[in-house]
Order: C-alpha cells, then structure tokens, then sequence
C-alpha cells in the first residue's frame, strides 16, 4: 500500500503539471468548440481532539485524538459535441485517502471527499459517463450557456427536453443549491452538501447509472429519473432488476424574486426499491443472534432476499439577500422502517445558513459560510441502534438517543489564480445520536486547484 502511494502522489502532480501546460499551450483541441475540457484536484486535511465518551462500538468515531486523515480527488472533466443538441461526456477521476475513523461514527459525516472505506490508497475509475440530448420545445427562445465542467459552451433552447444517460451522479442533477452543495468549494459535512434524509441511489463512491429527464422552462423545470441501487449497502457494485431494485425521483424546481433578489425552491420525492431488511427484521435478528443478517444491515453481506422499500421528501430552498449575502434551508424526511441503504443514516433533517462573499473586505473572490443542521433518526432505528445493532455508517453498542447537531463554518480564500485555500471547522454535538458521547471539535484544511 505504501508504495502504490509513493507512485501514485508523484503521478498526481506530474498530471497536475501537464494540464496547466496544456490549457495554457496552443492546443487544437482546446481551439476545437465541439471539445471541452476541466480539471480539478482537490486535499483535504482534518483533526478532532479527544473527547468524553462512556463507551465506544466498532463504528464509534474514535474518542481518543486524531490528526491527519486526509483525502484526494482529482478528476479530469472531458466533453465532446455530438450531433445537434447532444454531447458526451466522460470523467477519469483519481480518489484516495480516509476520512476520520473511516468516516464512521457520525450520521453527518465530516468530509464529503471521502467515504466508507478500508484501503485508502488511491484508486482510478471512471466517476462518470453519459449522453446527454437537449430538445427544444415548441416556440423557444435560445440563450448562451458558458463552458463548464461537464457543459460545453453552447446557444441552448431556454425551454427545453433534457435527457441524460449513462453513469453519474444524482447530485448533478437534484437537490441543488447554490450555496451548499459542493464539499470541494463550500461546506464539508456529508449532511449540508445533500439532504441527509434522501438516501439518494450511489454506490461507494456516489455515482449510480439509469436516465434521468427533466422538462426545463426559464421560471421552473421538473425533473424524473430511474436508476440502479446498490446491491450491497453503501459498496460499489450496483444492480437494476425489474419490480425489485431500482430507484424513482422526482423535483420540482421554481425560480422565485423577493425584493428584486433571486431565489429557488425545489421539492423532491424519491421512492427505492432494495434488498435492504427493515429495522424489525434487524430487531429480531439481534434477539436470535442472526449474524448473517446483521451482516447485511451493516453493509458487509449480500441479501438473497428483495423487498426493501424507502420514501421521502425533501425542500430545499436557497435566496439571494444581496449581491453579497445569500441564505439557504433544507428540511427532509423518510419513512425509516428499512435500513439505510445508500447515502447515510439519517431519517430526519433541517438545516440552514448563510454564505457571505468577502466584497466589505476587499477579497471578492473569498467566502465565508455558517450552517447549522440538526438530524434524526425513525424510532425504529434507534431501538435498533440501542440494542447493539450497526448500520453502516453509525453504532456505538448502545445508545442514548438525542438528535445530532452539527455546526460548521469555512473560510475559503482564492490565494491566487486557479487555487482557493479553505479553513474549516465543525462543532458535532451527540455524535452518532448518542448523547453519551462528544461534543467533538473538528478542524480541517482544504487545497482546491480548478481550471
């Protein structure tokens, strides 16, 4: 593992050094329109000091100090123009590293660069790679969109059919939010970059495959999607079987004005069907010392048996108070009689906050953000829970429930072209919902390079 690192990082940078060489050169394919191209590399280092706990399980966020869990992400972002209105497009993606005990312990997870994983060494794949069609509808009026990471500078129909296909992630397309949503650029925790409570379908990694379309109008769009579940509860692997595995959602987005200001407000409900147990099926298999099923409620076995189902709900709101000063909110709720399957072990959430540019100060390009979110778990999950059961995220072998609440807030400055430098810090009271354990004081650093 140790080597795999010491050839990997060098190679990292050698890339990051092509790159730049690259845009800046004069390249036929940059000068090509019908090509584009992005690339970001993102580091990011956190710490926590010891804190009270009365006991502690296997997914318990260590109580003793730890320093340095840091992760990588480097993704190279390729476009190419196809025919009328459609492109392609592929993302090569570098990840690596852990998170603070394996990102266990928290249902609000710390960093969303990283993920439930045993080897840290950095691994290739290909994170995404979809077609995407645009269909004017009728009596369209046309508008310029810039070049982007996976959008390529193009006069697109303002009312328009929009179809994707292929591998991606469902927060590319859903519960957006200007303000908080981008662990990269904004905040960190798991629970502020996506509702917590839309156990949204990913593998480990957070892409799943499937089509999403979406009927977009200059003042509201809707959007649909159908798409693959994993097979095992937060692993890699992901299955799409007729009537038993599969996931549905469905937003509705609205452009709103307030005191000349834009805002937007996006309503999300979401269904999936799985191999996840209920959390009765969990409670007797605590009583009668099912191991194997135990196994597959914390993510670490396959079940031969289908029938799992999750609804929710999900608002989102994000306004501009002024050119300066933007505020954001988002509550969210499910059923929690199934286990969690996907994303991470919170049933309930509220959150809400602020994102501040750095204009009074001269740093036009700096932020600052404060949030606070609040999250809570069905009754069932937390008899579970406080009978020695584990998800995959949370379990500390007993539990005395409160809700979990988080604070964080980040500082991100722009030191020079290309590059913005990040301090962060997060408050984590009643980790993993247990009031027996934490507070926990969280401190992060985070390096982003985009182009």
């Amino acid at each position: 593992m140790k080597l795999r690192i010491k050839i990997l990082f060098p190679l990292i940078f050698f890339l990051l050094s092509f790159l730049v060489g690259f845009t800046q050169g004069d390249n036929a394919l940059l000068n090509d329109s019908s090509w584009n191209f992005h690339f970001q590399l993102t580091v990011i280092s956190q710490a926590h000091p010891g804190f009270h706990a009365k006991y502690s399980g296997a997914n318990s966020l260590a109580d003793t100090p730890e320093f340095g869990a840091s992760s990588i992400t480097t993704t190279v972002y390729l476009g190419k123009k196809l025919w009328k209105g459609a492109a392609l497009y592929v993302n090569p993606e570098l990840s690596g590293g852990r998170g603070l005990s394996y990102a266990l312990g928290v249902a609000g997870a710390l960093n969303g660069e990283t993920y439930r994983i045993g080897d840290p060494s950095p691994v290739v794949s290909i994170a995404r790679a979809y077609l995407q069609q645009n269909i004017a509808l009728k009596n369209s009026d046309y508008e310029n969109v810039g070049d982007d990471a996976n959008q390529i500078g193009d006069k697109i129909p303002s009312s328009r059919i929009t179809i994707s296909a292929g591998k991606f992630s469902m927060s590319d397309f859903y519960d957006k939010n200007s303000y908080s949503h981008d662990p990269r650029i904004q905040f960190l925790n798991w629970s502020l970059m996506s509702n917590g409570s839309w156990d949204y379908p990913a593998n480990t990694k957070g892409y799943t495959y499937g089509l999403v379309a979406e009927i977009i109008k200059p003042a509201w769009a809707i959007r649909l999607s159908s798409v693959a579940v994993p097979k095992i509860a937060n692993h890699p692997e992901m299955e799409y079987v007729f009537a038993k595995a599969h996931s549905e959602t469905v937003e509705f987005e609205k452009q709103i004005i307030i005191n000349k200001n834009p805002g937007v407000l996006r309503l999300l409900f979401s269904h999936t069907a799985s191999r996840a147990p209920s959390y009765d099926e969990g409670l007797s298999a605590l009583k009668t010392d099912d191991t194997t099923l135990l196994k597959v409620i914390s993510g670490n076995a396959e079940n031969n048996k289908y029938g799992g189902k999750k609804w929710g709900i999900c608002l989102n709101a994000e306004q501009q108070l002024s050119n300066q000063i933007g505020a954001f909110a988002r509550i969210g709720w499910n059923d929690g009689q199934y286990v969690t399957w996907a994303f991470t072990e919170i049933d309930e959430t509220a959150h809400a906050g602020l994102s501040i540019k750095g204009n009074s100060w001269k740093r036009n390009e700096d932020v600052v953000g404060v949030a606070v979110v609040v999250n809570g778990i069905s009754s069932l999950h937390q008899q579970f829970l406080k009978n020695g059961g584990y998800g995959f995220i949370i379990g500390d072998g007993n539990l005395n429930y409160g809700h979990e609440a988080i604070l964080e807030t980040y500082y991100s400055t722009k030191l020079y072209d290309k590059f913005w430098l990040t301090f962060d810090y997060q408050f984590v009271n009643n980790p993993g919902y247990n009031k027996d354990r934490g507070p926990v004081h969280v401190f992060s650093l985070r390096g982003h390079v985009e182009f």
